[in-house]
């Protein structure tokens, strides 16, 4: 992996990085294919929304089908049909969003499987040992990923559980050959400023090819999440891509953009579509409205997907209404058209050194929705 800044306009980036799957242009938004798919959409969908890189996830593809018949048939690449570039994260969100599961240690967490019931053990080296298995271009070491509101001496075990990961992950890495995949370390710290300076600084002398910022959109105040962005992105190289996990809403992405992160990931485009909330240039709609029952307009103008391109706000509306499938499939291609084309703007505007503009035009008339779904 290689990562070339391109352009920087403020703190705001636009940059290229380089993997043996191909190239992704910065700022990029990852789709989420949690058990190698992204739900309702086939890989050429995604190249046709213009993604360049996908997500999927360690905990669930270690739990079903198993990351031996996937490394058996070829690895994630060739078993999920994506030829573009792959991260796979290292199931420390898991760990914590299924909390109910199981039992955080030394050497790992124990858990039951939410599929079967069945108990795992995944520790730092089984992670790794898993992510090599797939073949996912940029991989991560196992962390734990602490939930909102924490007390410091919460976070501060935590915090230390990390990092005892992050080097013994590292040393599994290494020991196994890289591979042509990369490494990120991941930051966490909680909310508070000194401890997430301290994993900083501590995650960069083990020395990892990139960098993510965890931990964050797990409840915490819009505010925080902004400023600890901030921190962190300030005290991580330049020379290396930044990866803010799990967020978020189109205007975090803005946000996050403008204090100098790389990439993204969330759920919400095809989660929020199953609810029939859909993502444009005005904010969100609810598609179920009673107002688009009658309306022929598409769902956004400005939008160049198949669903705006060959249908009306009326049709969207009755097919989600009547939960006729195809219903799903147009409206999650939308909203990965959608951020997708919004990090892709974003990039066209660091270029062009007017990244200031376009943020303030973006809020002068995105309408932020406050039912939207939370992160995730």
């Amino acid at each position: 992996m290689t990562f070339e800044l391109c352009a920087t306009d403020g703190a705001a980036r636009a940059g290229r990085l380089t993997t043996a799957h191909g190239v992704v242009e910065t700022p990029a938004f990852m789709p989420v294919g949690t058990r190698g798919t992204v739900k309702s959409l086939s890989p050429d969908d995604l190249r046709e929304a213009g993604a360049q890189i996908v997500l999927g996830n360690t905990y669930h593809l270690l739990l079903r089908p198993g990351h031996e018949l996937i490394r058996e048939l070829g690895g994630l690449h060739r078993f999920m049909g994506w030829d573009g570039a792959l991260l796979t994260d290292s199931g420390g969100f898991q760990v914590w969003s299924l909390a109910k599961l199981r039992r955080i240690g030394a050497d790992g967490v124990e858990f039951r499987s939410p599929v079967d019931g069945s108990t795992h053990f995944l520790s730092p080296e089984l992670a790794i040992e898993v992510q090599h298995a797939l073949g996912a271009d940029l991989i991560h070491p196992l962390d734990e990923c602490l939930g909102y509101p924490a007390t410091r001496a919460e976070t501060e075990r935590s915090l230390a559980l990390t990092l005892a990961w992050a080097a013994r992950s590292q040393a599994a890495h290494r020991a196994h050959g890289a591979g042509g995949q990369a490494l990120f370390g991941i930051v966490q710290g909680g909310t508070h400023e000194d401890l997430r300076r301290r994993a900083a600084a501590e995650t960069l002398a083990l020395g990892f090819e990139g960098y993510a910022i965890g931990g964050l959109a797990v409840g915490e105040p819009k505010p925080a999440m902004q400023d600890l962005t901030e921190l962190v992105a300030g005290l991580l190289p330049a020379d290396r891509p930044r990866y803010l996990m799990g967020v978020g809403k189109p205007e975090d992405l803005v946000e996050a953009v403008a204090r100098g992160v790389d990439l993204f990931d969330c759920v919400l485009p095809t989660r929020n579509a199953r609810n029939g909330q859909c993502f444009t240039w005005d904010g969100p709609v609810a598609i179920k409205h009673a107002r688009f029952a009658r309306d022929p307009a598409p769902l956004d103008a400005a939008c160049g997907c198949y669903g705006c391109r060959r249908f009306s706000r009326a049709y969207l509306r009755h097919l989600f209404m009547s939960e006729e499938l195809l219903a799903y499939r147009l409206l999650s291609l939308h909203n990965v058209h959608f951020f997708v084309g919004l990090v892709r703007a974003m990039r066209a505007a660091i270029a062009a050194g007017a990244f200031g503009a376009f943020r303030a035009r973006f809020f002068a008339r995105y309408a932020v929705s406050s039912d939207a779904s939370r992160d995730r």
